[in-house]
């Protein structure tokens, strides 16, 4: 009996080097442009309303009579993770996002004048912006409490982990393709444990007029489910294995391999990064779920009539605009394996 895993099937502890260096990544990389985008919720928020304006012991510009003070553009740097950028880089980010702060108050001056901040549209997102950004300060909040993980628990997951790091290899594959049939995975799994080849199944399957896709692939092992690639890892260039989902059926067949290991000392810091992630995630879906429980949660007009969903994910119960928290972590787990090629 071959062997039959989907090959498509996520893991919470798959992708470990994404989460620091995407993370890393986005910060680095982060302009004003951006950055003013959440800023802008902040603006949107105080539209309009002359006894909110800020108080600041230094002002930076004046448009009109809207002053723009330097703790706006420092709450804008501190978002750029600006701490190793030098003093001239730091300088130079802060005029950009005083021109560009200026260029949000002129908008947002206009918007009032023509009194677009009583549109029922303007007035909905504002209250979204403002819902985000509460739900996202109490997620940071509760994130911020939790224990930071300790080197003595990176270093155990890396020696627990040897197909990651010390062993980790990249796997050229060929794949086949097709849809899932009943007593299909029994037959090509009778075919593959006697040694036939991928072109002698490919016919196999031509012959029977099953509809199938090739195709040849790079996967590095943390780009791979961890059930999936703890049966790949045993097998020698020129081994096949079979993986399978609700969907289809892919048979994998290994053409060639070669072992790129991650030392420790690279890999703990971003092992570090990545436990303190997945600690977040847990800590997250563990408070949503008490909450929910406490709450009374009550489902009207169409939304009764069928069953409630069930309660979020730590990933769903953060703010809309965040990316899932599981699809950041194996994204920021791939690129940073990657990177330390």
């Amino acid at each position: 009996m071959a062997m039959v895993y989907s090959w498509c099937t996520p893991y919470p502890g798959r992708h470990l080097f994404q989460i620091a260096n995407l993370h890393m990544k986005h910060l680095l990389k982060a302009t004003p442009h951006i950055l003013l985008a959440s800023a802008m919720a902040f603006g949107l928020v105080a539209c309009g309303k002359s006894e909110d304006k800020k108080v600041a012991t230094q002002v930076a510009a004046k448009v009109g009579s809207e002053e723009i003070s330097v703790h706006q553009i420092n709450q804008v740097l501190n978002n750029a993770n600006t701490k190793d950028a030098t003093p001239d880089t730091v300088k130079k980010m802060s005029r950009e996002v005083l021109e560009k702060l200026i260029d949000q108050q002129l908008a947002i001056s206009q918007a009032t004048e023509k009194k677009l901040d009583r549109s029922p549209d303007v007035v909905g997102q504002i209250e979204s912006a403002k819902r985000d950004i509460l739900a996202r300060a109490y997620v940071q909040q509760l994130v911020a409490s939790l224990p930071k993980p300790t080197a003595e628990e990176a270093k155990k997951y890396y020696a627990e982990h040897p197909q990651l790091f010390s062993e980790r290899r990249v796997f050229n594959v060929q794949e086949l393709i097709m849809p899932n049939q009943e007593g299909l995975a029994e037959q090509l799994g009778t075919l593959n444990k006697a040694g036939k080849s991928t072109e002698d199944i490919a016919n196999y399957l031509k012959g029977k007029d099953i509809k199938f896709n090739g195709g040849a692939a790079t996967r590095t092992a943390e780009q791979i489910p961890m059930d999936l690639l703890n049966k790949l890892q045993p097998l020698k260039d020129g081994q096949s294995l079979l993986a399978q989902t609700p969907q289809t059926i892919t048979l994998i067949h290994l053409a060639s391999s070669k072992t790129v290991p991650v030392d420790e000392a690279t890999a703990l810091p971003r092992i570090e990064q990545f436990l303190g992630n997945q600690r977040a995630n847990e800590a997250i879906a563990s408070n949503m779920k008490g909450l929910r429980q406490s709450a009374k949660i009550e489902y009207m007009g169409e939304f009764a009539k069928s069953d409630a969903a069930p309660a979020v994910s730590a990933a769903a119960s953060q703010p809309a605009p965040a990316a899932k928290a599981e699809d950041q972590n194996k994204a920021t787990l791939e690129k940073g394996i990657a990177g330390l090629k």
